[in-house]
């Protein structure tokens, strides 16, 4: 099949045509753009199909196709659509390379990928659509280490092929391949989320009260305010959390760095910049096991510090004294049997 080049004013992508480095996709209110991009600091060569910021200065890519296997520039990458209306990322001109990262949509061959078009949509959602309108597949239901507003953050959930829905950091500030870090519900309870450093437990949230919904003031700097609504949906199927912002609110996003850190993060322009307006863990003795068995974190101290329940006391005053919380604390009095 030969393809013909996108043009950089088209905002979607039908079959017969392809996405070619040097040309975008951009979102209809010109908020995101999706194409290939090489990372600061990467190797040149190396390029990825991704989506990001498209009215901001600094390059911020929230989303990206081929983190495992990175296309070569001298191999003349490109996006297109196959005959089973998947998006299909590969090397080589007209689509007759290898086959780099593809989209799962089961549509029969049949019908072809000629009623099939993939539109990037203001939220920075990349969905494919039938003629009929049906979302065949949206890069909303593949996180990298980005959650925009109005995503889903699936924490319990009976689809099929989606058990394990996390974050997953980048490598490094230059390489979008997985890194080591991920975040996501707790598969046992789905009540708590978990920081993860490879298989290694790093933090945990408090655990779901049962709020339906949550809005959290922040301070920014900024001129205009941010209102963040967090919100819990349940359904036979799922169970989610999404959130939104306030109406005229800067770019808002979170996202998991590459050194084990949440961020809530949100551009300024005065600035040109993103800063930071809330990050998790923020208190080392938030991590997880830092405070030993009974042992606590106490926020509202001046200086927060590890703390015994009540009834306890440290295992090792010496090891407390310190700064070495890990040994925990034990009964001040061993309890009784009573026998009946």
């Amino acid at each position: 099949m030969i393809f013909l080049p996108l043009s950089v004013s088209d905002d979607q992508l039908v079959a017969g045509k392809a996405l070619l480095p040097g040309s975008t996709i951009v979102s209809d209110g010109g908020a995101f753009a999706l194409g290939f991009f090489n990372p600061s600091n990467s190797t040149p060569d190396r390029l990825y199909l991704g989506i990001w910021y498209n009215d901001i200065p600094q390059l911020t890519v929230v989303w990206v196709a081929n983190r495992e296997t990175p296309a070569s520039s001298s191999a003349a990458p490109m996006l297109s659509f196959s005959n089973t209306s998947d998006l299909v990322v590969s090397d080589g001109t007209n689509g007759g390379g290898r086959i780099l990262w593809r989209t799962t949509t089961k549509v029969n061959s049949t019908s072809g990928s000629s009623s099939s078009t993939a539109v990037l949509l203001n939220t920075g959602n990349l969905v494919i659509r039938s003629s009929s309108g049906t979302t065949l597949w949206q890069s909303f239901d593949h996180h990298t280490d980005t959650f925009l507003p109005g995503m889903k953050f699936r924490l319990k959930h009976s689809m099929p092929g989606s058990n394990d829905e996390r974050l997953i950091s980048w490598k490094g500030p230059g390489d979008p391949s997985p890194g080591r870090f991920s975040y996501g519900a707790d598969p046992v309870t789905a009540l708590q989320l978990l920081l993860r450093d490879g298989d290694q437990l790093v933090a945990r949230s408090a655990a779901w009260t049962g709020y339906p919904v949550r809005s959290d003031y922040l301070a920014v700097n900024t001129s205009t305010e941010l209102i963040l609504y967090q919100t819990i949906i349940i359904d036979n199927e799922e169970m989610y959390l999404t959130y939104n912002v306030s109406d005229g609110a800067p770019r808002t996003r979170y996202v998991l760095t590459y050194y084990g850190e949440t961020q809530i993060q949100v551009w300024s322009d005065k600035s040109s910049a993103w800063a930071v307006v809330e990050k998790w863990p923020s208190l080392k003795c938030n991590l997880y096991g830092y405070c030993g068995s009974y042992g606590y974190c106490d926020e509202t101290a001046p200086v927060p510090t590890c703390k015994c329940l009540d009834g306890f006391e440290p295992t090792s005053i010496q090891e407390w004294r310190a700064g070495r919380f890990s040994a925990g604390c034990r009964r001040k009095e061993l309890l009784r049997a009573i026998f009946f």
